[in-house]
């Protein structure tokens, strides 16, 4: 049934008197019910995947933090024995000082000389997709291959790196092993992988400034450091927001360039936690007691996300 009615300045409108609403409100009803079915039917292939691998591993993980189990047989239930031996391990307060330091090194160095980058090539005319191109490539590039190749620049006898350094009369470290630079080096090859999507993020966010307000504070006579500091990092604070968030998730769960540099001998100081929960279940088999580590990164990264949204109020300007 139709149920367009002339409104008072003579256009048709959907809309129509409440007595007409009401007469036609089953139909409506019906249509309604008809397109949220049709909704859920595309949504169900994503809610099953959402159902299947996030929340119910979230739910499971959760069950074993309370349980003792190898991998086979029956789990036996432990309380919090799990919990308060992670608080417990002098190892495992190791590796979350590691990550902890790894996530201090990386994010600086990948917000800020991401935004330098595409703040620079911004400027840099029709070669700016070329440059974005060269920059992205480590991006695509597998994690394992970029591994390989800072393995053998790192290695203290044969790397082009440390022989230079020589030449010049500087110290040459081993960088992997040396408890000094094992963290550093490892953030450095993260920020030099990663810092492809930075700049392509970021260079996205620059071109959604209005040229408009440029235009205006040249006219009022503003400098680049003025337009940079009152325009382009106020509307550019959100995806600075969404840059931030992602980063220290992603440098959180650090695993890839650790497991390939060392494998399962890497030393105490270049351990993170996402390393020790892998070994710990994969390796030991304590399914039980990397779950409960699993639960306290996942309270880490819930807490520092909450704080850094409810930061947002203060510092983060979205363009109506």
């Amino acid at each position: 049934m139709a149920t367009t009615v002339e409104s008072s300045t003579g256009a048709r409108s959907s809309a129509g008197t409440p007595a007409e609403l009401q007469r036609v409100s089953p139909n409506m009803r019906k249509k309604r019910r008809a397109d949220n079915l049709w909704a859920l039917a595309f949504l169900s292939p994503q809610l099953v995947g959402l159902i299947a691998f996030m929340l119910g591993p979230l739910v499971f993980a959760i069950i074993l933090g309370f349980s003792s189990w190898d991998g086979f047989g029956s789990r036996t239930f432990v309380g919090f024995d799990n919990f308060i031996g992670v608080l417990k391990d002098p190892q495992l307060r190791q590796s979350w000082i590691n990550t902890a330091w790894f996530t201090v090194l990386q994010l600086p160095g990948l917000m800020i000389t991401g935004f330098l980058f595409a703040f620079l090539l911004q400027k840099a005319g029709r070669v700016k997709s070329v440059y974005r191109v060269f920059f992205f490539a480590p991006q695509v590039t597998s994690s394992i291959a970029v591994a390989a190749i800072w393995l053998w620049l790192l290695n203290p006898e044969i790397s082009p790196l440390n022989t230079f350094l020589a030449k010049i009369g500087l110290p040459t470290p081993d960088w992997l092993q040396d408890t000094r630079t094992a963290i550093p080096a490892i953030a450095f090859v993260s920020v030099w992988q990663a810092l492809g999507y930075m700049i392509v993020m970021y260079m996205a966010g620059l071109e959604s400034v209005p040229k408009a307000l440029l235009e205006a504070a040249d006219i009022d006579g503003a400098s680049e450091f003025q337009k940079l500091r009152k325009i382009t990092l106020p509307l550019l604070s959100p995806t600075i927001l969404f840059l931030s968030i992602t980063s220290i998730i992603g440098s959180f769960q650090v695993f890839d360039y650790i497991f390939f540099f060392y494998d399962t001998t890497a030393p105490s100081n270049a351990r993170t936690i996402v390393y020790e929960i892998v070994n710990i279940a994969f390796r030991e088999f304590r399914f039980g007691f990397a779950s409960a580590i699993a639960i306290y990164l996942f309270i880490v990264l819930l807490i520092v996300t909450g704080l850094q949204l409810l930061a947002q109020k203060r510092w983060v300007h979205y363009t109506e």
